[in-house]
């Protein structure tokens, strides 16, 4: 902005120095001498448009040195924040009265700096526009970097499909509603844990011999995992609806074993295989008179939700290794002879044994959003239920029932049954 005044001379006198650089130190001596005018000037233009901005300088012990640094053209001079004091912006549509009191130490076209040791009241400043108060910029400040920092603590939920996208077997894009439909369909394969007690010639201690002895023909066979699972679901649905006489019992064993076959293996065992295994205690007949009788009280639905199905999930979820799936398979297998975990859930029996199995090998409580996600079941959930799997573990060498103490204790299983329970699931305080 160019400032003319015929009736001014000291304004012409300003004009004149216009042209000569910031380092001749007797532009600034010449400028101080001309406050007074300058102040004058300012008073002679209120009402006018005001100037664009307005800097707030913080002032220096030696302003002499910086000036003699300063080689800019005085017209062009940038603008620059002096010090800690935030610049205060005038738009040029602002017009507020001048303070012809206040001393002005320099010009340079339409920008005035201001010494702060002759400020002005505060009433008389300009107000910054679109400038928030320094407390709550930084109040905001601390907010966002308190939600910053708690996203990146909280664990996120791993996509434990992503590497088998590309795999036809893994049905990655039917997996999530197949698993949905084993939970709302396992209530059906359930069985109540008291059912023994419609027996007359059988009780929960003989089923559990009974289970124990076929998981050690299922080993012998080396038959597949999904038909042990399928086997113990057979007898207990069975056993719930039919009465079976004592000497009868051994025979449902056998036969619940050869249409888990049938359903889940390539190769099935032939009956004359399971009449040998049973010490000829039964002829063919009886054999197939027996399948016909169980088919039909089951009403041929064989294609229950066993604890394997979510095991097999449920391990991806724990991102599993060999060793942690031994330990699970160990625990849930000490948890099938026993009658009254039937109470619980397959899908809860499978996550508390892959928590159980967690617990064992690292020797502290562990459990990932991954898990609970995928599961269901949060860790609190899951603590009755896996301290009885550790109760099991902790008796599995002693007693009689010890078929899946001598099958996990095999090199074949990394001799699992070796390996020191977790004990510290048992404090009832957690």
């Amino acid at each position: 902005m160019v400032i003319t005044d015929e009736n001014n001379p000291n304004l012409n006198k300003l004009t004149s120095f216009q042209g000569l650089e910031m380092g001749n130190r007797k532009f600034g001596q010449e400028i101080r001498q001309n406050r007074r005018a300058l102040s004058v000037i300012n008073q002679s233009l209120v009402g006018g448009q005001a100037y664009p901005c307005v800097v707030n300088k913080r002032a220096f012990p030696e302003k002499n040195e910086i000036r003699e640094k300063k080689q800019a053209d005085p017209m062009h001079r940038p603008i620059t924040r002096s010090g800690n004091k935030n610049v205060a912006l005038k738009f040029p549509f602002e017009t507020k009265k001048a303070n012809p009191s206040a001393p002005i130490s320099n010009v340079f076209g339409d920008c005035i700096l201001i010494d702060e040791e002759h400020e002005s009241p505060k009433e008389d400043q300009p107000v910054p526009m679109f400038l928030e108060p320094t407390e709550a910029v930084s109040s905001a400040t601390d907010e966002m970097e308190e939600v910053e920092m708690e996203d990146i603590v909280e664990e996120p939920v791993i996509d434990i499909d992503s590497c088998d996208a590309k795999n036809p077997l893994a049905v990655v894009d039917y997996i999530e509603d197949l698993h949905a439909y084993y939970r709302k369909m396992e209530s059906f394969s359930c069985v109540s844990p008291n059912y023994m007690e419609q027996q007359s010639d059988i009780n929960e201690r003989m089923r559990s011999i009974l289970i124990d002895w076929l998981i050690e023909v299922h080993d012998k066979f080396e038959l597949m995992n999904e038909t042990l699972f399928l086997t113990v679901n057979i007898i207990d649905r069975f056993l719930s609806k039919q009465t079976v006489v004592r000497k009868k019992l051994q025979l449902v064993g056998l036969v619940a074993l050869l249409l888990a076959c049938k359903y889940e293996e390539v190769s099935v065992p032939i009956v004359g295989d399971l009449i040998l295994i049973s010490d000829k205690a039964y002829t063919r007949k009886e054999v197939l008179d027996m399948e016909s009788l169980m088919l039909n009280t089951l009403q041929f639905n064989m294609s229950v939700p066993t604890p394997y199905v979510f095991m097999r999930r449920f391990l991806k979820a724990a991102q599993s290794e060999k060793k942690l799936e031994q330990v699970s398979f160990f625990l849930i297998e000490l948890s099938l002879v026993e009658c009254e975990m039937l109470k619980f859930p397959p899908s809860l029996l499978a996550a508390a044994a892959v928590y159980a199995a967690l617990s064992t090998l690292y020797g502290v409580q562990q459990w990932s959003k991954t898990c609970e996600w995928h599961t269901s079941y949060s860790e609190d959930q899951l603590l009755e239920c896996s301290r009885q799997m550790v109760g099991f573990h902790q008796k599995a060498a002693t007693g009689k029932l010890t078929g899946v103490h001598r099958k996990y204790c095999t090199s074949k299983f990394g001799y699992t049954a070796k390996c020191e329970p977790a004990l510290f699931l048992l404090d009832t305080q957690l």
